[in-house]
């Protein structure tokens, strides 16, 4: 079964993880479709010493996963997300 949810619910779901392994679906700004495996909370490859990001990624609808496919760090943008797959439950996010 599939529910339809909001961006703002998706978004919700995706902090709600909580390091678990889930799939998305949204546009990247070329148009094209991407499918992402990601989970948040990886440390992998972070840097003691990194500058911090110039922008918060939140106030541009952003959510930043670990791909685990690309084994490295993605932003999401939760504006442009069509699909969402979180243990075993699928979703669909309505555009409004």
């Amino acid at each position: 079964m599939t529910n339809t949810i909001t961006k703002e619910e998706a978004k919700k779901l995706i902090h709600l993880t909580n390091g678990k392994i889930f799939s998305s679906t949204f546009i990247k700004k070329d148009g094209t479709h991407r499918l992402l495996t990601g989970r948040l909370k990886v440390i992998k490859g972070l840097k003691e010493n990194a500058k911090p990001r110039p922008y918060d990624p939140s106030k541009y609808n952003l959510v930043c996963v670990y791909d685990m496919k690309a084994e490295g760090y993605r932003m999401i943008n939760t504006n442009t997300l069509t699909k969402l797959s979180i243990n075993a439950k699928k979703y669909i996010i309505k555009n409004v």
